[in-house]
């Protein structure tokens, strides 16, 4: 049985050069996905939808405000983004992007939009297809494309160890102590948005009283 994560590590994973940073969504979750054909299109959902609710929290039809609010782009090159409409709008850094993004010969980028209660409110994920991601079977490149964005992690997460496990034999899950994580983050009585340390411990303390 995996053992629940320490304070510590848990602190880590919400680790930024500015400090301790969490958020969750504070809204249902209504994904779509750019660039792919239909059969990878519900894999990926699945994968989603899977996450979403492992997590204990929520989707939807349609999201008020911004129709979809959980966005996957799909590319073979950076260049596409720049042809894509009203992008711009939805990233108002693109012009600056696109150059950094091929400078640095990236494979993926997200960011994200945020409530006023610091909750996420939006997440734009742009992956292009090549080296290791174009190898990735769907369903276990969207789950753990799904994990890096139901919640905002810090920029050395998964650097050095994914979210997903690999049962010897079977397809790809997410981690136990990962899921777990999930769980206490959107408990109810958690707040939506962090800047303190301490939260980590908060989250710590969730684990213990689930035995995740």
């Amino acid at each position: 049985m995996t053992p629940p994560m320490t304070p510590a590590e848990i602190e880590s994973l919400f680790a930024t050069p500015e400090g301790y940073r969490f958020a969750r969504w504070s809204r249902p979750i209504v994904p779509v996905v750019f660039g792919v054909d239909d059969q990878s299109l519900g894999v990926l959902k699945s994968a989603i939808e899977a996450t979403v609710f492992a997590a204990g929290h929520r989707m939807a039809e349609t999201d008020p405000e911004l129709g979809a609010n959980l966005m996957m782009f799909f590319l073979r090159d950076w260049q596409e983004l720049a042809a894509l409409d009203n992008l711009d709008r939805m990233i108002p850094t693109l012009d600056t992007l696109l150059p950094k993004l091929e400078a640095e010969d990236a494979l993926q980028y997200r960011t994200f939009r945020f409530s006023p209660d610091g909750g996420i409110q939006a997440c734009f994920v742009f992956l292009r297809m090549a080296g290791d991601l174009a190898d990735q079977p769907a369903a276990e490149l969207g789950l753990e494309q799904a994990v890096k964005s139901v919640l905002l992690w810090g920029p050395g997460a998964f650097a050095d160890r994914s979210s997903l496990a690999r049962p010897e034999g079977g397809d790809a899950v997410l981690r136990v102590d990962i899921a777990a994580l999930l769980r206490a983050a959107y408990d109810p009585v958690m707040p939506v948005a962090a800047e303190d340390a301490s939260h980590a411990l908060r989250l710590a303390a969730r684990l213990q009283v689930s035995g995740g």
